[in-house]
């Protein structure tokens, strides 16, 4: 088995910097942390010489195009991505019918080179590609253009139309947003409500005046059976609930006309403005700074422990001086294990 097709998830995701010595064995008073799976690449993942022009260009002479796999060790998101998406035969089937699929350590020191020539480390490439969560998949056209990117896991009924949108070539034709909304959107439904959210209108304009605290804007959609687990398990949490309040929290229907003032004063509907920002997965969480600057998103499946350190890491302006969030990551869980607080990264 090669290296690409055998990677041991032994660590905390996006921990690569010792904290797996508290695992299971921690010091008297520290928390202990739990959460990782052991997973097995597919063999029919491509056993690249990671030079990107070259593998674009095989790839398209046999009608197929390429997939960046960005993962790291200790990755539960990439382990359930391995086993309840590539897992199943059709879409293993579909992926390797249309697709050659490259892994790229985000923390590796292998060489790449780039569509353009650019040589660079895995570490360093995936820095400049702004990687801040794994699984997070690149795909690329015939011409080694983004047709699509994906940052984070997609359950397995999203990522069969992801598959679908990314093999038809559909990135020529109709935006992701759109595509995800006919195929996806229902004709009609109730959100789940939260008292924190703040009631319309939704005048949201701070690029002029400051505001005093940071925004969070929940894009959703009903019936949505990711929305029900946002709101059911992860925001039901005392402390995430504690987190969510520091904001102020807005939520929308991203396929609906609902009039909105952005952070930046254009006024729009929240089908429009999530059409812009390229929505398109329910939920997503959009995040903006005092000013009306975008500083993060959710947009994928995620379980407490990272959303709330996404919600942490914004609360705290972490990103001015860290701008990995990896990083920001290890240290916040480092943290919390000292102060006696056990850690199941991928438990609700």
């Amino acid at each position: 088995m090669n290296m690409f097709t055998r990677i041991l998830i032994n660590t905390l995701a996006g921990l690569a910097f010792g904290l797996l010595a508290v695992s299971g064995n921690a010091a008297d008073g520290e928390g202990i942390f739990s959460g990782t799976e052991t997973s097995e690449y597919p063999a029919w993942f491509k056993e690249s010489f990671l030079n990107f022009g070259e593998d674009v260009q095989e790839a398209a002479s046999k009608n197929k195009r390429v997939l960046l796999y960005f993962y790291q060790d200790g990755c539960p998101y990439c382990s359930k991505m391995v086993k309840d998406n590539f897992g199943r035969a059709d879409i293993a089937r579909t992926m390797q019918a249309d697709l050659e699929t490259i892994a790229i350590n985000m923390w590796g020191d292998r060489d790449v080179v780039t569509i353009e020539g650019k040589p660079y480390a895995e570490k360093n490439f995936a820095a400049a590609l702004r990687v801040n969560f794994t699984p997070t998949l690149v795909f690329l056209n015939e011409q080694g253009k983004v047709a699509l990117r994906l940052n984070g896991y997609y359950p397995p009924d999203e990522f069969r139309l992801v598959l679908a949108y990314v093999a038809g070539h559909k990135e020529k034709s109709v935006d992701f947003h759109d595509y995800m909304a006919t195929h996806t959107a229902a004709a009609s439904g109730k959100l789940n409500a939260e008292p924190f959210f703040l009631p319309p209108p939704y005048a949201l304009a701070r690029s002029r005046i400051p505001a005093d605290r940071p925004l969070a804007v929940f894009f959703e959609q009903a019936p949505c059976a990711n929305c029900d687990i946002l709101h059911k398990k992860i925001l039901t949490d005392p402390a995430t609930r504690a987190l969510v309040k520091q904001f102020e929290a807005v939520q929308l229907d991203l396929h609906s006309d609902t009039p909105v003032i952005t952070p930046g004063g254009v006024k729009t509907t929240a089908g429009e403005w999530a059409r812009k920002l390229g929505i398109g997965y329910a939920p997503s969480i959009v995040f903006f700074d005092k000013h009306g600057k975008e500083v993060m998103r959710i947009d994928a499946f995620l379980k407490t422990f990272h959303f709330q350190s996404v919600f942490d890491y914004v609360l705290q302006e972490a990103y001015l001086e860290e701008p990995s969030f990896q990083r920001y990551l290890s240290a916040r869980a480092a943290r919390l294990i000292k102060e006696g607080i056990d850690i199941n990264i991928f438990g609700y």
